[in-house]
């Protein structure tokens, strides 16, 4: 038997147990929980079939009381000695994507982000659209092209055209971009007709997942007026291992900012939504910027509530992402286009004066939160490296 050892401190203590999809040897993926520096098989542990597929999503559609119930198993099971084959060590896993993604809905939550977005793309203009207050602005991406951390990113091509060009060209992007984004997991969907208020949020989503949302900026500034992105983000979008269940960032909520206007009724909160959660996000190695969740203007919870109050139904699996998260400062800042100010401002690596993305560049995404227990807990990293594309 088995004994787990929680280092003091650890970002995967009892107060997180993130849930994902592994496989140890030749054994098929099954679904897992971090503690400490181990996963546990949950099949094993908890004698359940529903732990034995390589995906999360059965157990998430078993809603909340289910979701509390196996948190209250595990949290017990880690304190007993364990059968050997339920015990691996999280340095010798294989992670997979954890669940199988039904939908893919991108916001555009942080204020700082879309207004510096709106100064680089609609220079002398007003920086956000009369909307933005009013509604938080999404899209519907590709479900078909999200991949987990680890998944090399081929550079994309498409039409471009810069100001002083007569024509636009076709090619690999050149100012391939990151995007530090937050995405949120649903586990127990809505049928169609039935909006979700703001109020039943945590019924529905499961979880949190860091998310890069992978930016072709030039292929996005010559297509995304007027009906939004398209090709510059359609290509890939990839995802951290672990699923934080929404369970373990109680001890992170926190107001959000003071929304002015007042949204319409069905956008207004009672309970806040608001999360402090810190990234980081190192480029080849060297960290460039730390984006602070707290500063969203939309909450998840509207973003939710916002996706269905036209009657649209929710899947388990549904994945909606915040958008990039930045805050006030350039430090701040969740992609390379604000951070560089479009290239004219370039960052040093290693050396190197660098704007946008080149082929072998690698960015690694991470974040912690308050934990119940008073320390930190970890949302895991998501990582990508760049190849070539083909043309």
């Amino acid at each position: 038997m088995t004994v787990i050892l929680i280092p003091a401190n650890s970002p995967f203590g009892l107060d997180n147990l993130p849930y994902g999809v592994f496989s140890a040897g030749a054994q098929p993926p099954r679904v897992g929980v971090r503690v400490g520096d181990f996963v546990l098989d949950l099949s094993v542990v908890l004698r359940d079939e529903t732990f034995s597929v390589p995906s999360l999503n059965t157990f998430m559609a078993a809603g909340p009381s289910r979701w509390a119930e196996v948190r209250a198993a595990i949290t017990a099971a880690a304190a007993t000695d364990l059968p050997p084959d339920a015990v691996h060590s999280a340095a010798d896993v294989v992670l997979h994507l954890p669940f199988e993604v039904a939908d893919y809905v991108d916001f555009y939550a942080s204020q700082h982000h879309a207004a510096n977005l709106g100064r680089l793309l609609r220079p002398g203009a007003e920086p956000l659209l009369p909307n933005w207050k009013h509604l938080p602005v999404g899209y519907h991406g590709r479900a078909g092209t999200v991949v987990v951390s680890g998944t090399s990113i081929a550079r994309p091509s498409g039409q471009r055209k810069a100001a002083a060009d007569p024509a636009p060209v076709f090619g690999p992007s050149q100012r391939l971009d990151i995007e530090a984004e937050l995405g949120f997991v649903v586990g127990a969907g809505s049928p169609a007709g039935q909006p979700v208020s703001v109020a039943e949020f945590g019924r529905h989503v499961f979880g949190v997942v860091l998310v890069n949302d992978w930016s072709a900026r030039d292929i996005q500034a010559w297509e995304y007026q007027p009906l939004g992105p398209h090709l510059g983000k359609s290509f890939a979008t990839s995802v951290s291992p672990w699923v934080v269940p929404l369970a373990a960032l109680e001890a992170a909520r926190v107001p959000g900012p003071e929304q002015d206007p007042e949204p319409l009724p069905y956008l207004r909160q009672g309970a806040p939504w608001g999360l402090d959660i810190e990234l980081s996000v190192a480029w080849n190695g060297v960290e460039v910027s730390r984006p602070p969740y707290r500063h969203m203007y939309w909450s998840p919870a509207q973003m939710l509530a916002h996706m269905t109050v036209n009657g649209a139904s929710t899947r388990t699996g549904d994945l909606f992402a915040s958008g990039a998260i930045s805050g006030p400062d350039r430090a701040q800042a969740g992609s390379f286009i604000e951070l560089t100010w479009g290239g004219s401002e370039p960052v040093t690596l290693n050396g190197l004066e660098r704007g946008f993305l080149l082929d072998g560049d690698e960015v690694v995404i991470t974040a912690t939160a308050p934990g119940a227990g008073g320390g930190r807990i970890s949302l895991g990293e998501v990582r990508g490296t760049i190849r070539p594309g083909r043309r």
